[in-house]
């Protein structure tokens, strides 16, 4: 079976408010499409099923009632493994977090319920968001729903298959340094990453504080505004949440681009990367003529430090995983292996809890902070980010919106890169640079390369860009080339055995 392609998460919820369908029934379908599928996927660690049918229900008996349960009524929505969810199992895929239930609702959890949304499940990562594959997962490999050979992309691989696959119209990741942008572009499906800042943190599962940030997947980029609207704003829980609303999206999504100036970044396109696939820089070229055929201006711009964005990112993120992971330690949370001693029962605990990628970055990071390395890698790395802000100051001087390709190739093989971390690395090269500056960028799917294999532009938005970024976004969706792929692809398969709460 296949989810209809109406079935967007703005016309469900209007069906629902108005009494056109129902929550549960609309609810049962995709679980209808989670069974079929799901084995073959994996894009779960945990479908709620029971739990989703009783907030279906209790939206069908609000609207019965004559209220309105809110913008997201029995809307269907998956949550990445690594955002606390009360009294339910939250992993980041990791051995170590086994068995551990928060007692609390991230603040993105409570917005979505409160907004009607109806939670399906916790969809698998990269293990602690680490990773560009979702091959790094206690849990398995997810497999991209459109050809199951490859790989999704990470590190919200799992929330990016859940909406290629039809299982949600809707789902949340966590973006550190691509891991919604690029599984979105490897998916054929809408990924966000806002403003660092504009969505609640809190209750997120620390991977690296400065650059982790939540956004939506979704199959148009009208859903993602409205999500967005929906889990944006102030939170007072949060310390670096930014003081303003969520921003008014869904107002200017029509108003074109006309008179707007957009930039193409020299240093992240295949004139000036290496890596970059013929295909993917064909379809960043057709991008280019679509905005300048309704009515934008484009030029080639140069952000020189964005060369570094990447020697840059991985000194600060492992140093801030070094930093965040060491609470894991066997007494507080999840995982304890005993020992004879408190040191010996740490070692052991992470030495079975954490798998070999997390390992990775523990030492790269604690080797950076470690005295007489510190101003040498770290201090300098933090150096390169302010350059990396500099420069993008400039260009949006000149320019209202960036561009650039999302991810240097189409969906890889699954174990193709695994052997090879530095290769691995280089599939965040585009989307890293946005992280640093805490900038907002997306990805919208634009065609298919010459695999057949989806291809994602990337636009990238200064500081609190978001409105102006959404409506190039909503450009280019009208204009994407043909092939893009089906919307909720086939549904194919028998009931497998998917994990359920």
């Amino acid at each position: 079976m296949s989810i209809p392609e109406g079935a967007t998460a703005r016309v469900l919820a209007s069906e629902i408010r108005s009494g056109a369908r129902s929550a549960r029934t609309v609810l049962e379908e995709h679980l209808v499409a989670i069974d079929a599928r799901e084995g073959e996927i994996n894009a779960f660690n945990l479908v709620l099923v029971n739990e989703a049918r009783a907030a279906a229900d209790a939206v069908d008996i609000r609207v019965a009632a004559g209220e309105d349960p809110g913008p997201l009524a029995g809307v269907p929505v998956a949550l990445k493994d690594n955002m606390c969810t009360r009294g339910v199992p939250t992993t980041c895929s990791s051995r170590i977090l086994e068995g551990w239930r928060p007692p609390y609702d991230a603040t993105v959890v409570e917005r979505l319920v409160a907004a009607g949304a109806v939670v399906v499940g916790k969809t698998n990562l990269d293990e602690f968001a680490m990773g560009s594959s979702t091959e790094n997962s206690a849990f398995g490999v997810t497999r991209n729903p459109l050809d199951p050979t490859k790989v999704p992309g990470g590190s919200s691989g799992g929330s990016a298959a859940a909406v290629a696959a039809g299982f949600t119209p809707l789902a949340l990741g966590s973006d550190t340094g691509g891991s919604i942008r690029q599984p979105a572009a490897l998916c054929g499906v809408v990924g966000v990453k806002p403003t660092y800042g504009a969505v609640s943190r809190y209750g997120l599962v620390a991977f690296a504080s400065s650059l982790d940030q939540i956004g939506p997947f979704s199959r148009t980029v009208a859903d993602s505004a409205l999500m967005l609207e929906v889990i944006g704003g102030h939170d007072r829980r949060d310390s670096t949440s930014i003081p303003e609303p969520a921003p008014d999206l869904s107002s200017v999504l029509d108003h074109g681009v006309e008179g707007l100036r957009v930039g193409i970044i020299e240093e992240l396109s295949g004139d000036g990367l290496e890596g970059i696939a013929d295909d993917v820089q064909a379809r960043l070229h057709e991008a280019v003529a679509a905005l300048e055929a309704a009515g934008a201006t484009v030029a080639s711009t140069s952000v020189p430090s964005t060369v570094y964005g990447l020697s840059a990112y991985y000194v600060v993120a492992p140093a801030e995983a070094s930093s965040n992971l060491a609470r894991y330690d066997g007494v507080r949370f999840g995982l304890r292996v005993d020992a004879l001693n408190a040191g010996d029962m740490n070692t052991a605990t992470r030495t079975a809890g954490f798998g070999d990628e997390v390992k990775r970055r523990i030492m790269l990071g604690t080797y950076a902070l470690s005295a007489g390395y510190y101003d040498a890698y770290y201090g300098k790395s933090q150096k390169v980010r302010t350059l990396i802000l500099e420069d993008f100051a400039r260009a949006y001087e000149e320019f209202d919106l960036l561009l650039s390709p999302t991810a240097p190739t189409t969906a890889f093989p699954i174990g193709e890169k695994t052997a090879d971390p530095m290769t691995m690395y280089l599939n965040d090269v585009c989307t890293i640079p946005s992280n640093l500056a805490g900038h907002p960028s997306m990805s919208v799917p634009f065609g298919v390369g010459e695999d057949g294999m989806p291809i994602g532009v990337q636009v990238l938005a200064p500081a609190f860009g978001e409105p102006t970024m959404f409506r190039a976004a909503k450009v280019l969706e009208a204009a994407a080339p043909d092939g893009h792929p089906a919307v909720g692809g086939t549904m194919v398969g028998s009931p497998t055995g998917v994990r359920h709460e």
